[in-house]
């Protein structure tokens, strides 16, 4: 089995360690780093699906929330791109939910339910008419190109910022903490099937 996980700079990546996987079955766990963006990690994502094949993708890393407190850990499968939901009146596709293929696939079954992540090509400073658990800038770009490509996605982002009150500063000082909980929480997650 080849696990690819993704992280978008060098400050949010932490090693992720699956104890108990897949009982017997070998396990290869690559990492990709894409860059902070949707265009710089769609391409990275399709040219590491394209070379490495990976069975199962996992994105981590940290983002912003409006309604949650900084410490939290959302598991989402479903993702929105907030800058194409300004053209949603002329069909333009918005939304993404990666629950078929992960569920088709047996992945991540036993994960946390329910994280919203909401991405955009902006760092979200201001609050606006969002929507949402958390906000970050690869993550939409990646579930796109794995559903493309028929990989299953998920992300674990965890809220460095409350969008609003200085996210720039509060984001920088709180990506150690997000490398630890990270951490944590792939060791405690008893693996992906």
């Amino acid at each position: 089995m080849r696990i690819l996980v993704t992280y978008a700079c060098q400050d949010e990546f932490t090693e992720v360690k699956f104890p108990g996987i897949v009982g017997t079955e070998e396990v290869y766990v690559g990492y990709l780093r894409t860059g902070i963006g949707k265009a710089k990690s769609a391409f990275y994502m399709a040219d590491a699906i394209t070379h490495g094949q990976p069975d199962l993708v996992i994105n981590m890393g940290t983002a912003g929330a409006v309604h949650h407190q900084v410490g939290d850990i959302f598991v989402c499968r479903r993702f929105i791109d907030r800058d194409m939901q300004k053209l949603e009146a002329f069909g333009v596709e918005w939304e993404i939910d990666s629950s078929e293929l992960l569920s088709a696939r047996g992945f991540c079954q036993h994960w946390p339910e329910g994280g919203v992540c909401n991405t955009g090509d902006t760092f979200l400073t201001e609050i606006g008419q969002v929507q949402g658990d958390v906000f970050d800038m690869e993550a939409y770009a990646q579930a796109l190109v794995c559903r493309a490509k028929q990989v299953p996605f998920i992300a674990v982002k965890y809220v460095t910022d409350i969008i609003g009150q200085n996210s720039v500063k509060h984001w920088e000082d709180k990506l150690a903490d997000a490398r630890q909980a990270l951490g944590k929480f792939f060791e405690n997650i008893q693996g992906v099937v």
